[in-house]
């Protein structure tokens, strides 16, 4: 029995090993965004000295807060077999959430997901042992204080971070605007000095609180001294920060790597509990066991985790070497990262949500207000303020999202929230607050405009939610799993290892080819708007929307084949997967339009507004056509769903013939589209015009049978009218579409008569 606990134990530090790069993976949005959005400096050296920061804080960090030994549950009251399956079932949720939300991109809070594993599992636990006639309350059992204020501590930390970086990058940009570079002679010395006491501020009080070398004596003088350090640090940096200005160094990029470090260091030394507070304490509590003899593992009784914890130095290096690791390898750091940055991009990029009913009532009540503000404004105040936020003037290095001044305030003013949230003993997230900060610097900096504030409103709205969702998953996920090891015993325990471990593999799995299939599709519209050469833009932007459209014009064949086959065959299963499959169309056709049109800005005024009118109606063409797939697909579904009589035999040769024409015609225009050879336009025109005649012939064939015909197939009739009078428009619209992409490539293809 001892063997089997100590396999469990072993299995639990396997899993923490796993956590603690998947935890990276989430939280490096923490301390990489800023630097990387402003292009402090190059992606290698942001992680080195991001890497530097983890280790030191894992190195030196007192490894585990008392959370997971005493802090959520009465250790007094639980055996050593109850411990074992919540520390399992908590190990087990919890990386299965965390990795799931950086599979898709989203942060979430470490934290909450440990408190609420740990709080979901317990809380079965005690309602089992209370079943089992315990005459104990919930209150005896559980400590529900903590969970509580670390509820309260993600709705202060949302609001009050977003609202304070909104107001602090308001009055930095008032006071540098974003042509800063012409501003710094004498301000950037006192800002350089504000900002690198704010980030001491935070590593004393934040970062180095939890340190091994910071003893009592340390700490109680470094609280009774702390105005006199940071005033003799703020007139030191002061000094440093404007001589560094004078040796023609930029200061701000001093600055951001500064608070990167401490952000990193910070995270390193206090969030490790959430990776290891919880495998250790099960390695604790087999030792106790195991000391005691062993014996019946649900009679013993585990008080002996109400003492102080002493974490081994070898267990804080080696957690800090695979953090490190796992930040240099991990492309779900990255896809975590891109999300913050994304949302706060002072450009137009691809936006990566989609639009939401809460977040267009958000944006037309704040309209509504601006507008209401700008008439009671006077106008030389709104002449100044405009002046200070003419974001023509934007100085940012090639590729970034933001300044460096955006940058300085997003990692300066989290440190200190933070910092000073803990001095409060608030239990502050990192991520929260991060967040949050930089999405109240994006609005402040005008980086949502009205064409994307919808968008990164959802995202926000989304990546909160996604928190909260957190907390729920985490509690009934760890009170579930609890539950089947707690009735199942050690046959579960294996069966929810050997799970953990396929679901570990097949989401790497999915998130590899998930993301080979978006780098793959993308880089080339990230090419096109990193692009500074407008003159080059256009060959680039013509080649994205010829590819784009060329994956539409095959879809649109491959439906249309399907749709009237299923028709004919009375197969409904093929017309509902198309009807969703055409739903989501609609939404990459929108999707790659917004990219395109972001594109098209990056043109010379003369191209854009040359090609803007025939990129617009080749856009427009292919909505029409898929509008025409769905009005025939939604038909004929319902006709074929409700059981109708099926379309007799004559009509559905004429049909399958009619079909087969219509495919050869996509695949012509595909063949033209491959080739570029615009000279075989006006015949493929031409055969255009003898389709929509064929069609027409038959279209009126049908409607005489309806007129003339048996009443019974009146209803199947009705549909195949339907469907020829979606197909002669669908037919116009791509010979309409091949005079839009012929002037597409050559404007002055007008005047030859075959585009007549």
């Amino acid at each position: 029995m001892d063997i089997l606990f100590l396999c469990v134990v072993i299995f639990l530090f396997l899993l923490a090993i796993f956590d603690l790069s998947v935890g990276v993976s989430n939280d490096a949005v923490n301390f990489l965004n800023s630097a990387i959005g402003s292009r402090a400096a190059s992606f290698k050296r942001v992680l080195i000295v991001a890497s530097i920061g983890i280790f030191i804080g894992a190195a030196m960090s007192n490894g585990m807060m008392d959370i997971a030994r005493h802090g959520i549950f009465r250790p007094e009251h639980f055996s050593f077999y109850d411990l074992i399956c919540i520390f399992m079932a908590v190990m087990v949720t919890d990386i299965i959430l965390l990795d799931v939300f950086n599979s898709l991109g989203m942060p979430t809070s470490t934290t909450v997901s440990m408190v609420f594993e740990l709080l979901g599992a317990s809380f079965v636990v005690a309602l089992i042992k209370m079943a089992g006639g315990l005459d104990l309350g919930l209150n005896d059992l559980l400590n529900t204080e903590k969970a509580l204020s670390v509820i309260l501590g993600i709705f202060l930390s949302v609001a009050i971070a977003f609202f304070f970086g909104t107001v602090v990058q308001f009055i930095s940009r008032m006071i540098f605007t974003f042509n800063y570079k012409s501003r710094l002679k004498w301000k950037i010395g006192i800002y350089g000095g504000i900002c690198a006491t704010a980030i001491v501020y935070f590593l004393l009080i934040k970062g180095a609180k939890d340190l091994t070398f910071m003893t009592p004596e340390v700490k109680s003088w470094i609280s009774d001294h702390t105005g006199l350090i940071l005033l003799s640090c703020m007139g030191g940096f002061t000094v440093l920060m404007q001589l560094l200005h004078l040796c023609k160094v930029n200061v701000l990029k001093v600055i951001v790597l500064m608070g990167t470090f401490s952000l990193a260091m910070a995270f390193a030394g206090n969030d490790l509990v959430n990776f290891i507070g919880v495998p250790l304490s099960g390695f604790a509590s087999f030792q106790d066991y195991a000391a005691n003899g062993g014996g019946d593992a649900t009679g013993y009784m585990m008080g002996a985790l109400n003492g102080p914890a002493n974490t081994p130095i070898y267990f804080l290096i080696g957690s800090g070497l695979i953090m490190v690791v796992s930040l240099a390898t991990s492309k779900k750091a990255r896809n975590v990262t891109k999300t913050e940055i994304g949302l706060g991009s002072q450009q137009g990029g691809d936006e990566m949500f989609g639009s939401s009913r809460i977040s267009r009532r958000l944006v037309r009540w704040a309209l509504s207000s601006l507008s209401w503000v700008r008439s009671v404004t006077p106008p030389r105040m709104r002449r100044w303020l405009n002046s200070r936020f003419n974001v023509d003037e934007t100085i940012m290095p090639h590729g970034a999202s933001f300044d460096l001044i955006r940058g300085s305030v997003n990692l300066v003013l989290a440190g200190t929230l933070i910092a000073f949230g803990t001095s409060l003993k608030l239990p502050l997230s990192t991520t929260f607050v991060t967040f949050m900060v930089a999405m109240g610097s994006s609005l402040a900096d005008r980086a949502w405009g009205r064409e994307s504030a919808v968008f990164r409103i959802t995202g926000v709205i989304s990546v909160i939610g996604g928190w909260f969702l957190t907390a729920g998953a985490a509690f009934i996920g760890a009170g579930i799993i609890v539950a089947a090891m707690h009735y199942g015993g050690h046959t579960v325990m294996f069966l929810l290892a050997a799970l953990t471990i396929f679901l570990i593999i097949r989401s790497n799995r999915r998130f590899s080819k998930k993301n080979d299939a978006e780098n793959g599709g993308d880089v080339l519209f990230q090419t096109i708007i990193a692009t500074q050469d407008k003159t080059q833009t256009w060959p680039l932007l013509l080649m994205y929307i010829t590819e784009q459209q060329q994956k539409f014009m095959a879809y649109a064949e491959e439906k249309y084949r399907d749709i009237t086959s299923a028709f004919i065959r009375d197969n409904a299963g093929v017309l509902n997967k198309a009807e969703t499959s055409l739903a989501k169309q609609k939404n990459v056709l929108k999707n790659a339009r917004r990219k395109e049109t972001l594109c098209l800005r990056c043109l010379t005024h003369e191209m854009a507004i040359e090609k803007s009118t025939w990129f617009y109606l080749s856009n427009n063409l292919c909505m029409n056509i898929l509008y025409n797939l769905r009005r025939i697909n939604e038909v004929c579904k319902e006709h074929v769903e409700n059981n109708f009589k099926p379309l007799p035999p004559h009509y559905a040769e004429e049909c399958e013939m009619l079909c087969t024409r219509i495919s050869t015609l996509f695949n012509d225009t595909l063949e033209l589209m491959k080739s570029g050879d615009i000279t075989a336009i006006g015949t493929l025109r031409h055969n255009c015009e003898e389709i929509k005649d064929i069609v027409s012939d038959t279209y009126h064939r049908a409607h005489d049978q309806l007129r003339d015909g048996d009443t019974s197939a009146m209803a199947v009739l009705y549909v195949y009218v339907n469907m020829l009078q979606e197909t002669q428009e669908m037919v116009s619209s791509i010979r309409k579409y091949l005079r839009a992409f012929a002037k597409l490539r050559d404007s002055e293809f007008r005047s030859r008569p075959a585009l007549s």
